[in-house]
């Protein structure tokens, strides 16, 4: 492997077979760690903080808001802690407040981002260009199923296309 890079594709010990399937979670263990500790932190800091809370008169605006703000922090949460990235059949789908899905053959320019010294905190991630004009983040805890999506997608374009066989 070179230095500071990511590994070649005869490298990376992933051999694309037909019905091959990777699977990982989205975000490293840390962030899923700490997504929940800054969850937990916040409900214990609610419930110190109800007695005061109570004596002060809420309009119904300021208090929808904080509950919207506290669902949506808990939401989240929830999704970082068990969003997972699949590759399956040319495809990567990562699941989150909303699942992302890309086939390898809608891609028209991809980048890997991975910093492998901050991987414990900082999840590898792809920036997908799709040929619609569309674009996406895709997480993965493991690279390595990045770079075999990276691959079909390389495959997808070594394949000669329908218009040019004619």
């Amino acid at each position: 492997m070179r230095e500071n890079s990511l590994p070649l594709p005869q490298e990376s010990g992933l051999k694309k077979e037909l019905g091959t399937v990777l699977e990982s979670a989205a975000y490293p263990t840390a962030v899923r760690c700490l997504s929940v500790v800054i969850v937990l932190a916040l409900v214990g800091f609610a419930l110190w903080s109800t007695p005061s809370l109570r004596e002060v008169q809420w309009s119904f605006a300021t208090l929808s808001t904080y509950g919207l703000a506290g669902l949506l922090l808990a939401w989240v949460g929830w999704w970082m802690v068990f969003s997972r990235t699949r590759y399956a059949d040319d495809e990567l789908v990562q699941t989150w407040l909303w699942d992302k899905r890309v086939h390898a053959r809608e891609v028209a320019t991809f980048k890997i981002v991975h910093w492998p010294w901050l991987q414990f905190i900082v999840s590898p991630r792809m920036l997908v260009r799709k040929r619609n004009g569309g674009m996406t983040w895709m997480h993965s805890a493991d690279v390595r199923l990045l770079v075999a999506f990276g691959e079909s997608v390389v495959r997808q374009g070594m394949q000669p296309s329908a218009s040019s066989k004619a």
